[in-house]
């Protein structure tokens, strides 16, 4: 009887202890399927992410203070690139690639501590060329734009333009010029006036110191970093309510 106890109770251990490993192999399948189908659902984020980015959306920081007050260094912004092309209207805070007109532009954005690495993380999301502006559109093709009238004014298609985005106590524009935008092109320039080195500045390259529709990566329609300075950037409506050119 001690016998066929022992055998039983031996019996019955060795089936115990040989099913721990089959056991263990059963509860890592789950687990491990579990892992890959996560890892399948953050690479089908990511890929998405990258072509709402590429093709939707792009983001971008600011480099300099030629847009103050409008933007300031180290603001991020999204860039909407269905907007662009002829779709670009007067008064638009836009981005656009100038690889082959004016170069890479100066200036990176400062900062230090955990702001400065939160920032960094933001930039993860970023794309560009390294030689990507930030600049308002204050001429479209076929516009008139002067500087200045008798009252110092900025004037488009002979009408003069009351500009309340330009940096308090700076001038419409130290620089008198007077252009007409050609086709396929726009005139742009920096709220901040005096610090900004814009169309007037790029008078006497080629091109007059426009910039052909084709290199406007979009409309920038969101700053959305740092968090206390969150906001949309609409059109300056002093600017894209003025009349269209007449005929010439």
């Amino acid at each position: 009887m001690a016998s066929d106890e022992v055998t039983s109770a031996s019996g019955d251990d060795a089936s115990h202890i040989g099913s721990k490993p089959a056991d263990s192999r059963a509860e890592r399948q789950p687990e491990h399927a579990e892992i890959g189908q996560w890892l399948r659902t953050f690479a089908i984020a990511v890929l998405i992410m990258l072509l709402v980015r590429g093709f939707l959306v792009q983001s971008f920081v600011v480099p300099s203070g030629s847009m103050e007050p409008t933007l300031v260094p180290g603001d991020r912004i999204l860039v909407s690139r269905l907007e662009r092309g002829p779709s670009i209207e007067r008064g638009d805070v836009v981005v656009f690639d100038g690889t082959d007109t004016w170069g890479a532009p100066s200036g990176t954005p400062s900062g230090g501590g955990l702001g400065q690495v939160l920032s960094s993380m933001a930039t993860l999301v970023s794309l560009g060329s390294g030689a990507d502006y930030v600049k308002r559109v204050v001429g479209i093709p076929g516009d008139r734009v002067t500087c200045c009238d008798v009252k110092g004014r900025l004037t488009v298609n002979g009408v003069p333009v009351d500009e309340p985005y330009v940096y308090p106590g700076n001038a419409p524009s130290t620089q008198t010029f007077d252009v007409i935008v050609p086709a396929g092109r726009i005139w742009v320039m920096g709220d901040h006036r005096s610090n900004s080195s814009d169309s007037r500045a790029h008078l006497g390259m080629p091109g007059g110191g426009m910039i052909p529709l084709d290199d406007v990566v979009g409309r920038a329609w969101l700053r959305y970093w740092p968090p206390g300075r969150i906001g949309s950037l609409t059109p300056a409506p002093e600017l894209a309510q003025l009349p269209g050119p007449t005929s010439r």
